[in-house]
């Protein structure tokens, strides 16, 4: 768990879109969540627990942290969700959305209120903002892994997908493909070596991601992107297909 003493940071990405950053030094690492301003604020990712003092602070440069209606997150792991049970506790209405198998199998278990189980597709509206859910098992990684697609900006929220390290600028243009590349490649024989699978699925699920033609990628790790998305995740499938699929070579060689 990281130390409480961090600093978040505020950007608005797109009208009423806020990123929240945590740098954490210890990790070389930023620690992303998205705050969508709208008639029910919508969180992506909790955090961790460590962070909760930090990110709650950001969520109450753009509105009262009391008012959050939805805590959402892609899969069960602390930096998506460690810090859920802290906003159900201090957000009276707020309930957690994520996938039907993450709500069953984790959440049913694990929160002091019920969650909202997202079909595939189903949407969630919030107001003026939609927001399409999308299983997408083991991408990043997890069984329970899932996306959110909101309509109106086309923002993808990606979660470790386009994963980069170190202190960055909050938005860019530039090549992130690149960028998560280098970051898979120097993961290579550290223990985050096979953090992210490649199965039979994984490229049809990008394809089917891609197709959705977002404007904006929001990963949990590093800048926001702007610019043509579709073609961004077409490249990433391509990159991940030459990186990790010699991994799924190696892994048998665990046992």
């Amino acid at each position: 768990m990281p130390p409480k003493n961090h600093t978040t940071t505020v950007t608005e990405v797109a009208p009423d879109l806020f990123r929240l950053s945590t740098f954490v030094p210890a990790f070389g690492l930023q620690f992303n969540q998205f705050l969508v301003r709208d008639e029910e604020p919508l969180l992506f990712h909790t955090g961790m627990r460590g962070l909760f003092p930090a990110v709650q602070a950001a969520v109450a440069e753009v509105l009262d942290p009391k008012t959050i209606r939805w805590l959402a997150f892609s899969h069960y792991e602390a930096d998506e969700c460690g810090a859920l049970d802290d906003w159900l506790q201090l957000a009276p209405s707020a309930q957690a959305a994520c996938g039907a198998l993450g709500a069953m199998v984790n959440l049913s278990d694990m929160t002091q209120r019920p969650a909202r189980g997202l079909a595939h597709d189903e949407v969630l509206t919030t107001g003026r903002f939609r927001f399409r859910y999308r299983a997408t098992p083991h991408v990043p990684h997890g069984w329970d892994a899932g996306m959110l697609f909101e309509e109106t900006t086309r923002a993808l929220f990606c979660s470790d997908l386009f994963f980069h390290g170190g202190e960055v600028e909050a938005v860019t243009r530039d090549d992130l493909v690149a960028r998560y590349g280098t970051a898979l490649t120097e993961a290579k024989g550290s223990p985050l070596d096979f953090s992210v699978p490649y199965t039979d699925q994984t490229r049809p699920i990008l394809e089917a991601t891609a197709a959705l033609a977002p404007a904006i990628l929001l990963p949990m790790h590093g800048s926001a992107w702007l610019g043509d998305g579709q073609r961004a995740v077409l490249q990433m499938a391509d990159m991940l297909e030459e990186v990790l699929r010699p991994n799924t070579q190696a892994a048998g060689k665990l046992a």
